[in-house]
């Protein structure tokens, strides 16, 4: 029997649709490195330019090494021919027909399938169970519907469709079953499900919540302009993680209408004060260095980050993707240099890592810790707040990952909670 490695590039959408293939691969056996494989399955991502030239370089490597590499992901529309034309990838296949993987493998012959069918694609594929995982990635919605200038994700996974709820529910329960205890909620633009099928993510949110088994939900990055009442109203479910990932993108006015974002930082100021009140951490993502960031709008934002109530953030320095508006930048907006963008996202970490510490020392509540980490010197998880918790081993007895550990008596350190265990 052939060997088989899956190397997935990017988001968590593209774990999730690597364990959809390995779950209809009938005829190969999955192994957990490329040394031992005959074949190769890329699952690539293609949200930067520097994310192309690592496939790229990746491909080619383990195609040089006589590799058999079969190339798939978001990646497909801008890296997929010049792959398959160079013959470093044998074969192709866009997001829509990954479920026919153990068919496209098994032919003699290359197969090119480059376009998806219309973006209106959605899995059914249940897995029994997720490859070494102790939470899990539910996909519940796919494509965007959003123009964000710098983002080329939309024209790659197509039009915003949701998932339908009973398959959804019904994949949630198999792996509860299995022993998951922990969900995440992801897709391309989770906010978004509902949209195409008169539903809501909050509606969602309640039915898992009544599954036995299940301890904690998390979602994954949502827009704060899809953050409804009926979203606000199940808040208080106590199995819903406490801590919320908003993308902001920024909190200047005037560069999110240069993004064309369709938030706006009044508002979200509002909805951050709400879900701090209510005993949320914040995370976000951000962005430094886009055309147009001048030093005034920059401080601008600073200020106006200073004012959030937010614990952590995913900041990133703008790269321009061929393809997207914010590439060919036709305002001729002003361009901001590698070295102070660098110098911008260390002051914005710097802001909200302040922020974190004052959080974790200013909260006084149990802390639910998911162990997922076990090494020599201990064990460590994340709590309910998103933040990572360390146990020194020899205040714990011999456990396993996947565990659940209550702690009321701890210290803050640097960059994350050690801790006492309760009695």
């Amino acid at each position: 029997m052939q060997k088989i490695y899956f190397k997935t590039f990017g988001c968590r959408s593209n774990l999730y649709d690597t364990q959809v293939m390995i779950s209809n691969i009938k005829d190969y056996e999955v192994i957990l490195s490329e040394e031992g494989a005959d074949i190769i399955v890329v699952n690539s991502c293609t949200v930067t330019n520097k994310a192309d030239r690592e496939i790229r370089s990746y491909v080619r490597k383990y195609a040089t090494l006589g590799k058999k590499i079969v190339f798939t992901g978001c990646g497909v529309k801008h890296l997929g021919k010049s792959m398959y034309d160079g013959k470093f990838a044998f074969s192709l296949f866009s997001h829509s027909h990954k479920e026919s993987i153990n068919k496209i493998l098994s032919s003699k012959e290359r197969v090119f399938l480059p376009k998806d069918r219309e973006y209106k694609h959605v899995d059914s594929t249940l897995m029994p169970s997720i490859t070494g995982r102790i939470r899990a990635f539910i996909k519940i919605q796919e494509g965007c519907n959003f123009a964000c200038s710098y983002c080329i994700i939309p024209s790659v996974r197509g039009a915003a469709r949701s998932f339908p709820r009973e398959q959804i529910l019904a994949q949630i329960e198999l792996l509860a079953k299995s022993g998951v205890s922990e969900v995440i909620l992801t897709g391309t633009n989770i906010g978004s499900y509902g949209l195409d099928t008169g539903d809501n993510i909050a509606f969602l949110i309640r039915d898992i919540h009544a599954i036995e088994g299940i301890r904690r939900i998390r979602l994954g990055s949502l827009e704060p302009s899809q953050i409804d009442k009926h979203f606000l109203d199940i808040l208080h479910l106590d199995k819903l993680e406490r801590h919320l990932h908003i993308a902001l993108q920024h909190t200047s006015p005037r560069m999110l209408s240069i993004m064309n974002r369709k938030n706006e930082y009044s508002r979200d100021k509002e909805l951050f004060e709400n879900l701090y009140k209510r005993g949320f951490s914040i995370g976000t993502d951000y962005i430094v260095g886009h055309h147009g960031e001048s030093e005034e709008i920059f401080n601008e934002a600073l200020r106006n980050l200073e004012e959030l109530f937010l614990t952590h953030i995913h900041p990133f320095i703008y790269s321009p993707r061929i393809g997207t508006k914010s590439a060919i930048n036709k305002e001729r907006l002003e361009h901001v240099k590698g070295d102070v963008a660098k110098a911008r996202l260390k002051r914005i970490e710097s802001i909200v890592r302040e922020k974190n510490r004052k959080f974790r020392e200013e909260c006084k509540e149990e802390l639910d810790v998911l162990i997922d980490s076990k090494k020599d010197s201990g064990y460590s998880g994340l709590d309910q707040y998103f933040n990572r918790v360390c146990i020194d081993k020899s205040l714990l007895k011999d456990i396993e990952k996947g565990t659940w550990v209550k702690v009321n008596r701890y210290k803050i350190e640097e960059n994350n909670i050690a801790l006492e265990l309760s009695k």
